[in-house]
Parts: C-alpha cells; sequence; structure tokens
C-alpha cells in the first residue's frame, strides 16, 4: 500500500492488486493543494460536507479527468456534490464496498461536536482493505479486534483536543500512525501537535508525519 498526503485530510491510497494498483483518494478539501491533476482513479471518498474535505470545483475537476471513479460520500456530502451537478453513490455506516479489489467498511455516522449550539453533519469513517482507516472528523472505533495497520489520526481541529487524539491513537494501537487534519494550525502549533502524538503513542505504534505529495509504502 501506498499513501500520498496532499495537506489536511486528504490522502491519496494506493493499493497493489496484481495488474495494476486500485487508486482512491480520500476527502480533497480546500485546505488540500496538488491533487488536481490526479489520473487513473478508482473512486473519491467522502467523509462529510465541510469544504476542508470536500471542494466541488476540484473535484468536478477530477471527475472530468477521471470518468471512470466512483464518488462515495455520506449524506450530507452527497447532497453538496449534487447541487455542484455531481452524481456521487451515497454509503451510510454499515454497508461493505468493493472498489476494484479494495473492500470498503463504511462507518462512524457523526460528526464529532464542535459545539451544542452548532448543527451536527453526518461523517462516514472508511476502512479500506481491512488495513486502513480514515474517521473524517471523529475519533470513530472499528468493529474488529484486528490490530489496525495504518490510522489517519486527526492531530488538530475545532471539534477536538489533543489529549482525545493520543487517547484515541493509544486505544487502537496501529502499526504506523500518519497525522492528518493539521491544515489549520501555524507550524509552530503543529509540530508541537505531531510531537506529542509521537511521544505518547502506545507501544509498537510508529507515527510518521508525510512529507506532502510525496508517496510513502507500508
Amino acid at each position: 500500500m501506498k499513501l500520498t498526503h496532499f495537506g489536511h485530510a486528504c490522502v491519496l491510497a494506493e493499493f497493489d492488486s496484481g495488474e495494476r494498483a486500485v487508486r482512491v483518494l480520500l476527502d480533497p478539501g480546500t485546505y488540500s493543494a496538488d491533487f488536481e491533476d490526479l489520473t487513473d482513479l478508482d473512486a473519491i471518498l467522502l467523509t462529510h460536507e465541510h469544504p476542508d474535505h470536500l471542494d466541488p470545483d476540484r473535484i468536478t475537476q477530477l471527475a472530468k479527468t477521471n470518468p471512470a471513479a466512483r464518488i462515495i460520500a455520506d449524506p450530507g456530502a452527497g447532497d453538496r456534490l449534487r447541487e455542484a451537478g455531481l452524481t456521487p453513490e451515497v454509503a451510510r455506516p454499515g454497508e461493505n464496498l468493493t472498489i476494484a479489489t479494495v473492500t470498503v467498511e463504511v462507518l462512524g455516522g457523526e460528526h464529532a461536536v464542535i459545539h451544542p449550539n452548532l448543527p451536527c453533519v453526518t461523517n462516514n469513517a472508511y476502512l479500506l482493505d481491512g488495513r486502513l482507516l480514515h474517521p473524517g472528523d471523529a475519533f470513530t472505533i472499528p468493529p474488529s479486534d484486528k490490530p489496525l495497520d495504518v490510522l489517519l489520526v486527526p492531530a488538530a481541529g475545532p471539534w477536538m483536543k489533543a489529549s482525545e487524539a493520543i487517547d484515541y491513537l493509544r486505544r487502537l494501537a496501529p502499526r504506523v500512525a500518519v497525522p492528518i487534519h493539521q491544515g489549520g494550525l501555524a507550524e509552530v502549533h503543529r509540530d508541537l501537535h505531531h510531537q506529542l502524538l509521537t511521544n505518547l503513542a502506545p507501544d509498537g505504534t510508529r507515527v510518521e508525519v508525510l512529507e506532502p505529495g510525496t508517496a510513502h509504502t507500508y
């Protein structure tokens, strides 16, 4: 499996299927960059409708250059995409999908609470190939007791505290944790959050901060 981080919550996951890699792009949003020219995508997955996870203009561009790619979204993101003239597949927690040879378990259900006075939106977490978890904006716990290979762990956001991310990382104890969702932080604070995750990770977990735009193999 190869992962390329395009900043914030946007990650390209590539899975070896023998003849060619299955390429899945997750959460191409407004805080992310340099994913616009990707080709040969099999699917684009959206966890929820907030702009930092969903940029309708650039997703429309991707749909034109990747006409065979499936666009899969939670109900709220599905509404935003239809408003942009796209035709997404709406997926809900409890469903199991297959993208080429890659299985996708849809988990989650709701975005973490930012404030009780703000409306809560839907949020899908996606477990790909039983190995890679993108939780969106929530601390979703996979139902399986099988050890998780790679967790895309939220590092910061208005809906969370650093201590919650650390506790989430410790509970899931993946082999590798890749910090995401740090696009709203100044560099000095971004480094601090990454350092906290690294220093307080559980035994057996390696935290890797990915260089944007560079593929890493797992």
